[in-house]
């Protein structure tokens, strides 16, 4: 992947602002266009150079999975890109993985969740909505979803900040795992 070798040239600062980049985008994203798992993996996909039309496979993973409350969609946007980076190709798949490449993405979403839990509690969207709004919505019900937005969802104490470190972190996991090959490899 081209912008691996892109990522390993930036400086500690050059990386710190890009993070920075990355959740203030993606908070902005939720904030405008609703969607936590398009708005996480969208900033990251731009930061990164890569395909925006990937966020479509972002979509149902919104408020839960489907609006369920089930693992937050902003994590999940995170657990994709991360897959971009190092998750297996067909051929790895297909030959068992002989060298193992799984793991490393394994391992990543494992540390994103862990930061979830660390922050919030939970990498459950009912869970860190009743931490950041008092309670859990059932977004399928048109007046719990009124609800949503009047306690404040969409705004930057809401939705927008989970997001936000949804896609720091994984920006950050990124980073330092690229960075991390790069010097294995030197």
């Amino acid at each position: 992947m081209d912008v691996r070798k892109k990522l390993t040239r930036l400086s500690d600062e050059e990386a710190q602002e890009l993070i920075e980049e990355i959740a203030k985008k993606a908070a902005h994203y939720e904030e405008v266009y609703h969607g936590c798992c398009e708005a996480a993996f969208l900033a990251l996909l731009e930061a990164f150079d890569l395909p925006r039309d990937y966020m479509r496979m972002a979509t149902g993973f919104a408020a839960g999975i489907g609006f369920k409350g089930l693992t937050c969609g902003a994590l999940c946007g995170g657990v994709m890109a991360i897959g971009l980076f190092f998750g297996r190709s067909y051929s790895d798949y297909v030959s068992g993985d002989p060298t193992r490449k799984r793991y490393v993405a394994f391992r990543l979403a494992k540390e994103l969740c862990e930061r979830f839990v660390q922050e919030y509690g939970s990498a459950l969207c009912k869970d860190i909505q009743t931490k950041i709004l008092g309670k859990w919505y059932d977004l399928w019900d048109p007046k719990q979803h009124k609800e949503f937005e009047r306690a404040g969802a969409h705004t930057p104490k809401g939705c927008p900040s989970v997001v936000a470190n949804a896609a720091k972190w994984t920006a950050e996991l990124i980073l330092n795992e690229v960075k991390k090959l790069q010097h294995e490899q030197d």
